[in-house]
């Protein structure tokens, strides 16, 4: 294995080595296959494991392999160690995948998101004394991947406290001075040592304080944005921790690394400009304003009459229907009904009625929430209907049912100016014949502001859990 093949740029290639490069690639090739995969519900999990065997041989490869620079491998009981902890590692993540809900799903996206960023962190911390002093390249990927991977971390932290409840908003008028502050100190000391010619063994008391400020940043940065932007957050983390990922592999030379690093920084950082069309407004508006975290009063001189409709009522409703149009929210998580959704769906389309998913893009608490429960209950992906076109469809739509949405069908979105969520794209339910909105109570979504749809005339409340309000409603159609 140790036969020399040849050399490129100084450097000897032998058999080992060449198997390694080569095994780095393969993989790098896996994670854009299994990528491509996840673009649809019907081949997503190939798709993970696609990519999972991947990085699986990136990672025994790099065991068998790896040479340091005096061609010296990685030593036994190092391999031992990391056999170890990766085993460790493996089963807890496994019994978490198959216990965590739906509904917490967003929480575990955070907390995968916060220990790759934490990875990177720490890769930055031990290897920047071993820099060469003036090898600007080399302390630049090693500064950034410090400062991204512990500004992903701490933020990512704080999101998933956020979405668990266990963490408030601060939203005050300092905060954007504060933050601001924190970045530009952060900057500026990042540049200085990426520019300073001293040895980085000399420089490593302000390398701690760099992290120090990161970490902070990183909280701060997370704590004034409201609840409807989480979705945005959550992408834009993952972003972070991807572009981290790939500055620790170019700190080792590392193609999967980098390759995988850059495609999980891309791809996040895509679906958070794209959320951010979806809701009008910059990535600059998101981080440093405060959107959904307002109890604003709502529209006034509204109604404020509710109207409710009985389950009977609404069984002859939507079976005489022609065209009937599901629009979910996180309350139909909660009370996990996607199945008793998609029940009803069947019962429906065997009398003849054209069922339709709408699906808002920041529905849920993060990218593509609802996508994945739906998909969870086998409904077909040609149901599911992206917001613009499910709106064309809404005039010629009979009854929407919104089980368990709030904000994305909040006309303040559209009529008031002083609404938190003024401007951002919703469904247009209001445009369809016949509203029926499913909740528990006619408390206020996550963004925390009134709903004055519950008081529209075409609407009508129905009262009570998602899931056993579903299951009744479906006895009442086959009753008929």
């Amino acid at each position: 294995m140790n036969k020399v093949l040849g050399t490129l740029n100084g450097i000897d290639f032998t058999i080992g080595l060449t198997i390694l490069e080569l095994s780095y690639l393969i993989a790098a090739l896996l994670f854009v296959y299994g990528l491509k995969l996840l673009s649809h519900p019907e081949t997503a999990r190939r798709g993970n494991l696609w990519a999972a065997i991947g990085m699986g041989l990136a990672m025994i490869t790099t065991l068998l392999f790896h040479k340091n620079s005096n061609g010296e491998g990685i030593a036994l009981m190092n391999v031992w160690v990391i056999i170890l902890f990766v085993g460790v590692g493996s089963v807890i993540g496994w019994i978490v995948a198959r216990k965590v809900k739906m509904t917490a799903m967003p929480q575990l996206v955070s907390l995968y998101n916060a220990s790759g960023g934490a990875a990177s962190m720490l890769v930055a911390l031990l290897e920047y004394p071993n820099a060469v002093a003036g090898d600007v390249a080399s302390i630049l990927v090693t500064i950034l991947g410090l400062v991204i991977g512990a500004i992903a971390f701490s933020g990512s932290v704080i999101a998933y406290g956020k979405l668990d409840g266990k963490v408030g908003d601060i939203m005050k008028p300092f905060m954007t001075y504060l933050n601001l502050f924190l970045l530009i100190i952060t900057i500026a000391l990042s540049v200085y040592l990426i520019t300073s010619s001293r040895p980085p063994t000399e420089l490593v008391w302000l390398l701690y304080i760099l992290t120090a400020l990161a970490l902070i940043y990183g909280i701060m940065f997370v704590m004034p944005i409201g609840g409807a932007d989480m979705p945005v957050v959550i992408s834009l983390l993952n972003a972070l921790t991807g572009v981290a990922a790939a500055m620790a592999g170019f700190i080792y030379n590392n193609q999967a690394m980098i390759l995988g690093g850059i495609l999980v920084g891309a791809a996040g950082m895509i679906l958070t400009i794209l959320m951010c069309n979806a809701m009008n407004r910059s990535l600059l508006n998101v981080i440093v304003g405060s959107f959904g975290g307002s109890s604003g009063e709502g529209a006034t001189g509204v109604d404020q009459t509710v109207r409710e409709i009985l389950l009977s009522d609404a069984a002859v409703l939507l079976s005489y229907s022609q065209k009937v149009y599901i629009v979910p929210g996180y309350g139909l998580a909660v009370a996990q009904a996607q199945h008793l959704c998609h029940e009803l769906d069947i019962l429906l389309t065997d009398k003849g009625v054209e069922v339709k998913y709408a699906i808002h893009p920041v529905a849920g608490r993060m990218p593509g929430h609802m996508n994945v429960l739906l998909a969870e209950a086998d409904v077909p992906y040609e149901k599911l209907m992206e917001m613009d076109d499910a709106n064309e469809e809404m005039s010629n739509t009979d009854v929407v049912i919104v089980v368990g949405a709030n904000d994305v069908v909040n006309p303040a979105a559209e009529d008031d100016p002083g609404s938190p969520i003024y401007g951002m794209p919703i469904i247009k339910v209001l445009e369809a014949k016949n509203i029926i909105v499913m909740k528990r109570s006619m408390a206020t979504g996550y963004a925390a502001i009134p709903n004055n749809l519950f008081y529209h005339p075409k609407n009508r409340m129905l009262f009570g859990d998602a899931k056993a309000t579903l299951q009744k409603l479906v006895a009442e159609i086959k009753s008929l």
